[in-house]
């Protein structure tokens, strides 16, 4: 027997349409009317206006940060400029000011008994070297274990003073960004083109009377980021510089400005009873006559700065000759920092 095709070709061929009911009330249709109102106002008041999601968007900025410091210390009856207090000295994004030193002198390769420490009513023993084995004395009360490296040991429990004058040190930054999605608007930079060499010898950032000068006070950095100098130039800290690129070329070109905001970064650290504060340690290595080797060992407190740019431009597809394309210059000719 064969099987019928013919309810399956007359059931493809077929067209159906709903059926359409109109009901006439005052309340249905203005609860209608309501719901599409609202909808129409969500893609144009927040999708459109607010949102602004017509627009292409770059969040992969790319930048470059110039910092130098300048400013002199007084630190034990020694003059510090910033080759002393300054490390990296390359002027990089990352930096620390060194504002107080623990200095061992004059150590050589040897034996010597570890360091005693008195922490409250405890005796700790900090090792500076490979433990030997040997119980040596440490002075007429205690014994100590015998250590192999750089004698005398270091002794980082003495009190020492804080460089204090680093809070009225100047920071100058020099930030240059590009997105490259948008690679017809060339470099944009927190030197902005109205700023002369009078106004970087004379100015001072402040976010609401000089909120674009690159010259920033230290101790007003700390402020802004809700910290005391005193405190965090004695355990040292973290802090963060901030500058912000978020840019609508909707809108002219020149809106395109930076914002900075400051905060500290080890809020962590500076909470923790095991290790607060930031501290390293470095050495400068001589020679004697006789060819023996001796080292300056420093453990250095500083405030460690961190410059972080991070940025967002949109713009809803106009052409690149829209804006201006030619590089930022200063209309006050060079710039001497």
């Amino acid at each position: 027997t064969g099987i019928c095709c013919c309810p399956l070709h007359s059931n493809f061929f077929t067209y159906e349409t709903t059926k359409s009911v109109v009901v006439k009330s005052w309340t249905i249709g203005v609860i209608n009317r309501a719901v599409q109102l609202l909808i129409i106002s969500y893609f144009i008041g927040w999708v459109f206006l607010h949102e602004k999601a017509y627009q292409i968007r770059d969040t992969s900025i790319e930048s470059s940060v110039v910092t130098k410091v300048k400013g002199f210390g007084n630190y034990s009856n020694r003059i510090m400029d910033t080759a002393d207090y300054v490390t990296p000295p390359q002027g990089t994004s990352v930096f620390v000011i060194i504002t107080k030193l623990i200095v061992t002198e004059n150590q050589v390769q040897g034996f010597c008994p570890e360091v005693l420490i008195e922490m409250m009513v405890i005796v700790v023993f900090s090792s500076a070297g490979i433990l030997t084995g040997r119980c040596v004395h440490f002075n007429a009360t205690f014994r100590t274990c015998q250590i192999q490296g750089w004698c005398p040991a270091e002794m980082d429990n003495v009190d020492v003073p804080v460089m204090l004058e680093a809070e009225n040190f100047t920071l100058f930054i020099k930030n240059s960004i590009r997105f490259p999605l948008f690679l017809c608007f060339l470099h944009r930079g927190n030197l902005l083109p109205n700023i002369t060499a009078e106004d970087i010898q004379k100015c001072h950032f402040h976010p609401l009377k000089q909120p674009f000068c690159p010259i920033l006070r230290l101790g007003d950095i700390v402020k802004f980021a809700g910290q005391n100098f005193t405190s965090l130039a004695r355990t040292g800290g973290i802090i963060g510089i901030k500058i912000g690129w978020v840019c609508d070329l909707d809108h002219s070109w020149d809106h395109c400005i930076p914002s900075y905001s400051f905060s500290r970064l080890d809020s962590v650290s500076e909470k923790s009873k095991v290790s607060s504060g930031y501290n390293f340690r470095y050495a400068k290595y001589y020679k004697q006559e006789n060819g023996t080797e001796f080292r300056t060992l420093m453990k250095a407190y500083g405030i460690r700065f961190d410059v972080l740019v991070y940025g967002n431009v949109s713009e809803a597809g106009k052409t690149c000759t829209s804006w201006s394309t030619g590089p930022l210059k200063s209309s006050g000719g060079g710039i001497h920092i």
